[in-house]
């Protein structure tokens, strides 16, 4: 069987992503994640904390993971959201420069999910400080996307993230539930949310699209796999193609 690597750029002060993706991977035969990381401690809107997303040290990443000989590279991070799908784009681009590998990001696959769902209508749920959620909302609407319910946590610390408990998530993800999108997002990849997304699609009714799962998503497409193969781990795998 030949083996599908899937190469993840990672946060440095991410706590919550690599057991994740290890976990949607683990019953996949000849499917495996593998990870390298680059400084990134806060999130804010401050120039020194942007600068954290400068490429040159996301591309010093991508490298290391190239020599793994990975099928696909993804960012696996939600900068784009307040960065702009741009930069994303740019960043992709840089890497299969650099790489020869395909690239794409949490954010780019994102977009693609609510593309291929026609999901204009969608909710955001973060851990985010106001002015970084605005400018989440702002890039969304901006490109054709209504945000109709948010909720976000008001936080800083990347590593805070991922003690955002299961019953905030749950009391946040709900919240948002009762303005009916089409599809919600928990947006941050150290938020501990992915396993929860078949219960709440169970208890709502609406499809949630978590960002850590969406890398893996089009990592696993791009590399000429069935985001199928991933199973108990929501509808994006199940029905979006």
């Amino acid at each position: 069987m030949k083996r599908t690597l899937l190469g993840m750029l990672t946060p440095s002060s991410n706590t919550s992503l690599e057991p994740l993706i290890g976990a949607m991977v683990a019953g996949v035969p000849g499917v495996t994640a593998h990870f390298s990381r680059f400084p990134v401690t806060e999130i804010a809107l401050d120039a020194n904390v942007l600068a954290q997303f400068d490429d040159s040290k996301i591309l010093d990443a991508a490298m290391l993971l190239a020599h793994a000989k990975v099928d696909v590279i993804a960012w696996n991070g939600t900068s784009g959201g307040w960065l702009g799908f741009d930069a994303d784009e740019r960043l992709c681009q840089r890497i299969t420069a650099a790489t020869g590998i395909p690239a794409t990001t949490s954010v780019l696959a994102l977009n693609e999910a609510l593309r291929l769902t026609d999901a204009q209508r969608f909710a955001l749920v973060t851990p985010y400080l106001d002015e970084v959620q605005a400018r989440v909302i702002g890039t969304y609407r901006g490109a054709g996307f209504e945000c109709v319910a948010e909720q976000h946590l008001k936080l800083r610390d990347n590593f805070s993230f991922s003690e955002v408990t299961e019953a905030q998530l749950d009391e946040m993800v709900a919240h948002v539930a009762a303005a009916k999108p089409k599809v919600i997002s928990t947006f941050c990849t150290n938020l501990n949310a992915a396993h929860r997304v078949p219960e709440w699609e169970r208890r709502h009714g609406i499809p949630v699209y978590d960002t850590v799962s969406t890398a893996l998503w089009q990592s696993l497409r791009m590399a000429g796999v069935k985001p199928a193969v991933v199973q108990g781990w929501g509808k994006l795998f199940d029905e979006v193609s």
